[in-house]
């Protein structure tokens, strides 16, 4: 779980600002406590966690921050480009930053969890089908969705 590293942002007013910390600060954003906690839960994140799960790990940090504050957060930083949202089913909006280098995903339905993974094959493919369609590609989203293969008893 992520608490590990939540543990370490208490009292963090002092660290070397995050990247999205950065990000909000180059897009005009004023960096309120509650933001900057926020932005470190979302920087410490290695899946992709939902409003609950990003409002939960803040609240480890800051008791004071509510679950609304989490949701305009999240709204907010998605709509200066600083987030992207994912709708990877179960009804759940999850986020990471939107400057990551480009990746897909693949989507385990069995527990929800989401493997990031990048293929060139499926890059070039990609390209050469909008190529044949008439169509410069210049962005793209993919999502696999599956379940773990059962490995058969010998």
């Amino acid at each position: 779980m992520e608490d590990i590293g939540i543990s370490r942002m208490a009292g963090s007013e002092n660290q070397a600002p995050t990247r999205i910390e950065r990000l909000c600060s180059d897009r005009g954003l004023r960096m309120t406590g509650q933001r900057r906690t926020i932005a470190r839960v979302l920087t410490a994140a290695a899946d992709h966690p939902d409003v609950v799960e990003v409002f939960r790990r803040a609240n480890l940090v800051d008791s004071r921050i509510s679950l609304s504050t989490v949701y305009r957060t999240l709204k907010l930083f998605e709509a200066k480009g600083i987030l992207e949202r994912h709708e990877f089913g179960a009804g759940r909006r999850r986020y990471e930053e939107a400057t990551r280098e480009h990746h897909d995903h693949l989507i385990d339905l069995e527990t929800g969890r989401v493997i990031e993974f990048r293929n060139e094959e499926i890059e070039k493919l990609q390209e050469r089908v909008a190529r044949e369609l008439g169509f410069e590609l210049v962005g793209h989203r993919l999502e696999l969705h599956g379940v773990p293969l059962r490995r058969k008893k010998t």
